[in-house]
């Protein structure tokens, strides 16, 4: 028996034995043949096409990790009203993974009412095929969902994951496997310790998707992100997500960005960014978030010079995750 034979009946009898999720694994074959540019529920936000997907989807979406009740254990509650006024105000993507804690049991709670409608996307920090399936299955469970759609390789940082990744037994195998089958709509690489891995990994595989740091202190970096990676991105029409966009609040501190609405700003102005994520500590700041993205606007070129000059001095203080790996 294959590997993707063997994987495909142990997913959907896990599935199965978890609830008996509606349609399982048997709708694939028709969900494969449904457009991607198919439109997910109205918002008051404003859209952009992520890349070749061919997706609509709203500029700003809801980070599962961080300072978050998403990613706190005893925090049920305040998730799950969380995730709900996030629906509520318009908010489309929600972004989480296998090692945010109980973000992904949090959403399962709320999104699959919501199911179709929403672009829910998780990752895996498995190298290897099996583990990374491994870790699909216990998604899946936790979302309760039978499909996502968006799967991303997270942090991947160095040369030796890269070739683990695509080597014999390598995780992109479970990639290919779960698209085939119909288990993922698309297959993104994320990470924010060194831009030249993430663009070897765009440049091995025909990536959907990449996630990556884009704020406004990326530029003063000697290995920025915004000015290598961006290029490649575009090049290829790779959806690209901004994350880090206020470096976990730093870059609003007094004296360096008047608010979110430069951070946010900042990022969506960045040519070919689609759209970014932001985590939220609470229903009033994630209410915040979401009327800075309603009032959007790109900014021009000496606006983005002013923010950066704003940044430069205190640079490495709002770059302390990329030393993360």
């Amino acid at each position: 028996m294959s590997f993707r034979t063997q994987r495909r009946k142990f997913l959907l009898s896990g599935l199965a034995a978890a609830g008996g999720l509606v349609g399982s694994l048997v709708l694939h074959k028709d969900r494969q043949s449904i457009s991607t540019s198919q439109p997910i529920a109205p918002s008051p936000l404003p859209h952009r096409v992520l890349g070749k997907t061919g997706l609509s989807l709203p500029i700003l979406g809801l980070g599962g990790a961080g300072q978050t009740p998403l990613s706190k254990p005893d925090a049920e509650k305040e998730a799950v009203e969380m995730i709900q006024q996030a629906w509520n105000l318009g908010i489309r993507y929600f972004d989480t993974a296998a090692s945010y804690g109980p973000s992904e049991d949090y959403l399962g709670k709320v999104l699959p009412a919501n199911r179709s409608n929403v672009f829910l996307a998780s990752k895996t920090a498995k190298r290897d095929r099996d583990g990374a399936w491994r870790e699909l299955e216990k998604s899946l469970k936790r979302l309760n969902t039978d499909h996502l759609d968006l799967w991303q390789l997270h942090h991947v940082s160095f040369p030796e994951e890269i070739e683990e990744i695509f080597g014999p037994n390598g995780a992109i195998q479970a990639i290919e496997a779960a698209k085939e089958q119909g288990i993922i709509k698309f297959a993104g690489i994320t990470g924010h310790h060194e831009p030249d891995i993430i663009i070897e990994g765009l440049k091995r595989y025909a990536f959907d998707t990449t996630l990556i740091p884009v704020n406004a202190a990326d530029v003063h970096h000697p290995r920025p992100f915004i000015s290598s990676v961006l290029p490649v991105a575009r090049q290829q029409q790779v959806g690209l997500i901004a994350m880090k966009v206020p470096a976990y609040g730093k870059l609003l501190r007094p004296g360096v960005l008047s608010g979110m609405s430069e951070a946010m700003g900042y990022s969506l102005s960045q040519a070919g960014v689609h759209t970014c994520i932001i985590a939220a500590e609470t229903v009033e700041q994630l209410t915040a978030n979401v009327q800075t993205a309603k009032a959007f606007q790109e900014l021009d070129a000496p606006a983005l010079a002013n923010i950066e000059k704003r940044t430069q001095s205190t640079w490495e203080d709002h770059s302390f995750f990329r030393d993360w790996a």
